[in-house]
């Protein structure tokens, strides 16, 4: 049986490389291939996430599940899960195969985390049981070289001083692998344990601008601020996201992300599994009782993620995201949360409220000598080339490069039909 076959078959045990003197530890790892095939495992998944300190909501069976439902048509589940001597499962890796076209027409097999790809999921990560960190990474390289699996490996939103960042990139080293590391904007806000706190801690232009906000608009309009908390609401709570976004989107000539039946699909099936577990955080502004302003947030431990919103244009003059924003941090902060994360990006409107920059990080690796480890090479040529014409050309002239360079870039299978 060849590599990929054996790969495909199932199950493989790989010895885990030593790590920084200790004594290697053998891990089996397991392949599954279907998703109720992971399902079965979920008890132990559940066990690993509350043993886990580092472990984010993005990481859970209710997001990934929801995640791969709507958008794992077309590609291969390749999760790992690590065993020990004892049988006791003490990591997990969910990943996912897929193809990309690179340069000349090359097609290349590529694994990534499941939840990568459709500009939805943060903070992907291994999950494991701590203190197993290095034993699950070594075998999950060695598996990597045994078996040959894919011809490229892309960890991309890993969190700013991950261990499987931290270490791998140590390894890959080590191994003389290619490799190569990006990274991309996060913020997020350190809540205090105040309402009156938080406040402090802004500008003085910013607390009264939220203060002097905060009178103005229900002086003006018969205000309802409303969490969605039942199954009886959610559908149409989700229609008004929906219908919000999309307007503001529409009249700038973008279709939305919300154009996505996808999308669709997605946010409604994440939203009821979180509605059940306690998670959910959907936020409703209605203004003389139509609802104008929303906000799509979760909840895990002590952290509020926003991943959507939308306001109706109509009143833009009136900033019902911002007043939105303010009583939903109002709301949080007394409840208990310490973190209002606003996930990947750096939009200049969010920094008004006082988050704390950060980063996360794209770790792309192959094996050396490889077709993965080729294209790597020539992509990042390609961007250094970039990066000179960026300086060298006018403005307009860099706009048509980049442009071409847009055109002939590698896209996955699913982008090209």
């Amino acid at each position: 049986m060849n590599a990929l076959a054996e790969w495909v078959a199932g199950a493989v045990s790989t010895p885990a490389a030593s790590v920084e003197g200790a004594a290697a530890e053998r891990l089996r790892v397991t392949v599954c291939r279907t998703w109720p095939e992971l399902l079965a495992h979920r008890a132990d998944w559940e066990r690993l996430l509350a043993s886990s300190p580092a472990a984010s909501i993005f990481n859970t069976p209710e997001w990934l599940g929801a995640w791969w439902e709507a958008f794992g048509s077309g590609h291969r589940l390749a999760c790992l899960l690590f065993f020990d001597a004892a049988g006791e499962l003490v990591g997990l890796a969910p990943l996912y195969r897929d193809e990309i076209e690179g340069p000349r027409g090359l097609r290349l097999s590529r694994l990534r985390f499941v939840g990568d790809g459709s500009n939805d999921s943060d903070n992907l990560d291994f999950v494991w049981l701590p203190g197993r960190e290095a034993a699950c990474l070594a075998a999950f390289v060695s598996w990597l070289e045994e078996q040959l699996p894919a011809d490229l490996c892309e960890l991309n939103t890993l969190a700013d001083g991950s261990e499987t960042e931290k270490w791998l990139r140590r390894e890959l080293k080590a191994r003389a692998w290619a490799h190569e590391v990006t990274t991309r904007p996060r913020l997020v806000i350190a809540l205090p344990e105040s309402w009156e706190a938080y406040l402090a801690g802004l500008s003085r232009d910013e607390r009264w601008r939220i203060t002097s906000h905060g009178r103005r608009l229900p002086a003006k309009y018969r205000l309802t601020v409303r969490r969605c908390r039942d199954d009886g609401e959610l559908a149409r709570d989700l229609d008004a996201l929906f219908r919000l976004h999309q307007k503001r989107w529409e009249q700038r000539g973008n279709p939305g992300t919300f154009a996505s039946p996808e999308r669709r699909q997605f946010y409604r099936d994440v939203a009821q599994r979180f509605l059940g577990r306690g998670w959910l955080e959907l936020w409703l502004l209605e203004v003389d009782g139509q609802a104008s302003a929303a906000q799509f947030c979760f909840r895990y431990r002590d952290t509020v993620h926003l991943l959507q919103e939308g306001f109706d244009p109509d009143y833009a003059k009136d900033r019902l995201g911002a007043f939105l924003r303010a009583e939903v941090l109002r709301a949080v902060v007394s409840e208990g949360a310490r973190r209002y994360d606003f996930l990947a990006g750096s939009d200049p409107s969010k920094l008004r409220w006082g988050p704390q920059a950060g980063h996360y990080v794209d770790l792309h690796f192959a094996r050396p000598l490889s077709r993965g480890g080729l294209y790597l090479g020539v992509r990042r040529r390609g961007r250094a080339a970039r990066e000179w014409l960026r300086g060298h050309l006018p403005p307009s002239a860099f706009a048509m490069a980049r442009g071409t360079y847009r055109a002939l870039a590698p896209r996955t299978r699913a982008e090209q039909a």
